[in-house]
């Protein structure tokens, strides 16, 4: 595990303690059941920002803390593990792409409110089912962007986009050329397309920093879904040292207890890649390395999690009743979102000269 100081410490025990206690798994399934359409619970959202969440990485001139990507994975991973819906990822990810951009005007006008919670940030990339940001058509001409984004998270509460065009990445806000179709997915959480048809453009960057916003997509994503793995191990542990079969607790069983040793053991491993990811960031060494390694390892260990507590919690772990399928089926939407593992395999060996 990662080497935490205080303060660190600190905010991933409020985070846990959180999530725990105001934004447990029911929230999620009330607002599910509620079928409003909301993404997230605004409510909620404005508690994460009150307590400095969405402006982790933006700098403390701008209202933020600039606490390091090691402390937005913990509050992430914490979220993760109650499966909490909010925008925090994309909103940290713009937060750094703003701050890090060309414009001293969008640095002024955005990264306070994102800080503040009072703006929702989405980040648009991806323009087909699969992530290909090698095939981005989206094309700005004279400060005007023009093309479509296909899965956009958060695309229906978001006030400003971040986008991958043919020449980098820019800044475009709903309104003027900006429209959005609602998408439904397995996660049933909030999806859209997002149709730029002449949309006035605040450039922030080249191509280079659109892949460098990629990694770091990537890796916040990883510590989200080391969250939902974790609770899952955790939550089957539990349920087989409580189930009685054949007049014995499940648990006793040797063939179980072989099965999660090993998922023991590949969480560990998904550990070390995410947090191997995180310390990447905040010291700026192979970045692009580590976050294939973390996301890669958090789509095979969590697909793997989410398959076997299904089926060591037996034919109950596919009813409603359990929370198991809802993890399985945000699962599935994460492990392809900024890159399935063969996309970021084949990526890890193009960037070692393969």
């Amino acid at each position: 595990m990662a080497v935490l100081n205080d303060e660190q410490a600190m905010l991933r025990d409020m985070a846990r303690e959180w999530a725990a206690n105001e934004s447990p798994f029911t929230a999620w399934r009330a607002l599910r059941d509620a079928e409003t359409g909301a993404g997230f619970d605004a409510d909620a959202w404005q508690a994460m920002s009150g307590m400095g969440w969405a402006g982790i990485m933006v700098p403390e001139e701008h209202g933020g803390s600039d606490f390091g990507w090691m402390s937005a994975g913990l509050v992430v991973e914490e979220l993760g593990k109650v499966l909490a819906a909010s925008p925090i990822i994309g909103v940290t990810i713009a937060a750094w792409a703003i701050a890090q951009g060309d414009s001293d005007e969008a640095k002024a006008r955005h990264l306070p409110a994102l800080a503040s919670g009072e703006t929702i940030a989405a980040l648009a990339v991806d323009e087909g089912p699969r992530h290909a940001p090698g095939k981005i058509g989206a094309k700005v001409e004279n400060g005007k962007l023009t093309g479509s984004k296909g899965f956009v998270a958060d695309a229906a509460e978001a006030g400003i986009f971040i986008v991958a065009a043919t020449d980098g990445l820019w800044l475009v806000e709903k309104g003027e050329g900006v429209s959005v179709a609602g998408r439904v997915l397995a996660d049933r959480r909030s999806h859209g397309e997002v149709v730029f048809d002449a949309a006035p453009a605040t450039r922030l960057g080249d191509a280079a920093m659109a892949e460098q916003m990629l990694d770091r997509a990537r890796i916040l994503t990883a510590c989200e879904m080391l969250g939902m793995a974790q609770h899952l191990f955790d939550t089957t542990l539990d349920y087989l040292k409580q189930r009685v079969q054949f007049n014995q607790v499940l648990a006793t069983f040797q063939a179980l207890q072989h099965r999660m040793a090993d998922l023991f053991a590949e969480i560990a491993s998904m550990r070390a890649a995410v947090e191997g990811g995180l310390e990447a960031l905040d010291s700026r060494r192979r970045v692009p390395q580590a976050a294939c390694i973390a996301k890669a390892r958090a789509n095979d260990v969590l697909n793997l999690m989410s398959r076997e507590a299904i089926q060591l919690h037996g034919g109950i772990g596919m009813t409603d009743e359990y929370p198991v399928g809802d993890y399985l089926k945000r699962a599935r939407v994460l492990e392809n979102r900024w890159g399935s593992s063969a996309f970021l395999r084949d990526r890890f060996a193009g960037l070692a000269g393969y």
